[in-house]
């Protein structure tokens, strides 16, 4: 999936250890942060088409509202039987309202929204807040500089215990992302394309996610429709919920 060939700069024994590399760690990923997503509020539609061998496509379609890193709605807009079901984001808290129950379950970021797609991947997508970032090499792939970081986690409640994450040192471009266990198992695989300008700003408007343990289950997010917001707090509260 991911092309060009990289050769490896600083090997993983140079990676960060004084306070100035993990202020230049933490940088590149609050930069790249701001490059895939508004630090304002916004309003975001995403597609999701999961493909698998031997099945038929599957396509499903949210509507994300966000503002800042601990406040998130995502809407669920197709298909058309499970619309009105709605994930409330705050904090690292999640819990999911359906037509049918009275009452907000809880759920976790971990836990599987859509094919390849974690709750915590449309919910909660900072990495700066979520994980402590080391800079463990540097690579040039395709004639351009990345860093290759290391992020681990700040406790269990997160989406994924551990990411490697390479990030363009030019312009801060996520490129890709490998997504670990607790136990370092990796899960699945990410690139971020088909950059364009969204909501101000040049952004990925598609992360693909391939399934690392199961060949051939692939999701790919499509980003559309990105707008800057002003969204007042009642908006990430269960009683505004239940009036939407």
């Amino acid at each position: 999936m991911f092309l060009g060939l990289a050769t490896t700069g600083a090997s993983a024994q140079q990676a960060a250890s004084d306070p100035a590399d993990e202020a230049e760690a933490r940088s590149i990923v609050e930069k790249a942060d701001q490059v895939r997503f508004p630090a304002e509020g916004f309003q975001v539609d995403v597609s999701i088409a999961t493909t698998r061998p031997d099945e038929e496509p599957e396509l499903r379609k949210f509507r994300v509202l966000s503002k800042g890193n601990e406040n998130t709605v995502v809407m669920v807009t197709e298909p058309a039987s499970e619309r009105g079901q709605i994930i409330l984001m705050k904090g690292r808290d999640l819990w999911i309202f359906m037509p049918e129950v009275s009452q907000p379950v809880r759920i976790s970021l971990s836990q599987r929204l859509t094919g390849q797609v974690a709750n915590g991947d449309l919910a909660r997508a900072n990495f700066s807040g979520d994980y402590n970032p080391r800079i463990v090499r540097n690579e040039t792939i395709n004639g351009e500089n990345y860093a290759v970081l290391e992020l681990t986690a700040v406790d269990r409640s997160v989406t994924y215990q551990k990411v490697r994450y390479w990030v363009n040192t030019k312009n801060f471009w996520p490129f890709k992302a490998e997504f670990y266990s607790l136990s370092n198992r990796l899960l699945k695989k990410a690139s971020y394309e088909d950059f364009k300008t969204m909501a101000g700003t040049i952004r990925p408007t598609r992360m693909v996610m391939e399934d690392a343990l199961r060949s051939g289950e692939i999701s790919v997010l499509e980003y559309g429709d990105m707008k800057l917001r002003d969204l007042p707090d009642r908006v990430f509260t269960k009683e505004y919920l239940k009036k939407l």
